[in-house]
């Protein structure tokens, strides 16, 4: 790859993994439409630890009290909002992960055509647009209950499906359930690190077995993009998502439908 096609990937990476926008949809249009050949597998890695970095840089502050906490509620069985919002993460990553397990190669076969991706983008982003001008409330992610936290988890796990874009189904569900925006966004992007550092695991695994040749600059120069990207990414979309809401991402993900329908129908 040349510097332009790492740079324009990293960054897309970067951006989509937290927007509710669908990162797979991008990164089907973006080789369809310069004719740029697949990255492949060693260079996906690179993009998703930069992005993993990112979010473990941006909330270290939350995540080293959220781990504390949770330590110290398996010793004494005692939860605080720390606590609770640790085991809120553990136990809504489990529904994504069993369904992984048990319909990846599926949905993969079958669902993985920009049809379906431009499908998803559409009903999806629609679904979004509804929870945030209809249902959003007013609670913190420190107000959850368990039970919020297995509907999002169960939500997450609708993420498989190409098109859905897993930030934006989990905060699809959060404001379904009454979360306020910005809550809804930071319980999304804290739910995305186990979900990335499962997919870096699994995806270093098949990089192993397959023996792939890396190219040591692309590698670096996508997780320094990657990262930067989607740690400014993060930053900015909370800081304006009271001012700017959900709805230009549903109008975003209903035109990046119709120009994937465009471009392969």
């Amino acid at each position: 790859m040349d510097w332009l096609q790492v740079v324009v990937l990293a960054l897309l990476q970067g951006l989509t993994e937290f927007l509710p926008v669908s990162s797979s949809a991008h990164l089907i249009l973006v080789p369809a439409l310069t004719g740029w050949p697949d990255q492949g597998l060693a260079f996906d890695v690179a993009l998703h630890f930069g992005s993993l970095f990112a979010v473990l840089l941006y909330f270290r502050r939350d995540l080293i009290g959220m781990t504390a906490s949770w330590g110290r509620s398996v010793a004494t069985r005692q939860l605080d909002d720390n606590a609770r919002l640790a085991w809120g993460v553990i136990f809504a990553t489990i529904p994504v992960g069993l369904a992984g397990l048990a319909f990846k190669d599926q949905i993969e076969l079958y669902l993985r055509s920009p049809f379906y991706l431009a499908m998803g983008l559409v009903f999806f982003g629609l679904l979004l647009g509804w929870a945030d001008w209809r249902h959003r409330g007013d609670r913190s992610e420190s107000q959850m209950t368990w039970k919020d936290v297995l509907i999002i988890g169960c939500a997450q796990a609708l993420a498989l499906i190409p098109g859905t874009s897993r930030a934006g189904i989990t905060i699809t569900a959060a404001l379904f359930l009454g979360l306020n925006r910005e809550a809804a966004s930071r319980f999304s992007f804290l739910l995305s690190i186990p979900v990335i550092l499962l997919a870096c695991l699994l995806k270093t695994k098949d990089l192993i077995e397959e023996q792939v040749p890396v190219d040591w600059f692309a590698m670096g120069l996508g997780v320094l993009v990657s990262a930067v990207s989607a740690f400014l990414c993060i930053h900015y979309f909370l800081v304006f998502i009271k001012r700017i809401g959900m709805q230009p991402f549903v109008i975003y993900r209903i035109l990046l439908g119709i120009a994937l329908l465009a471009v392969f129908y």
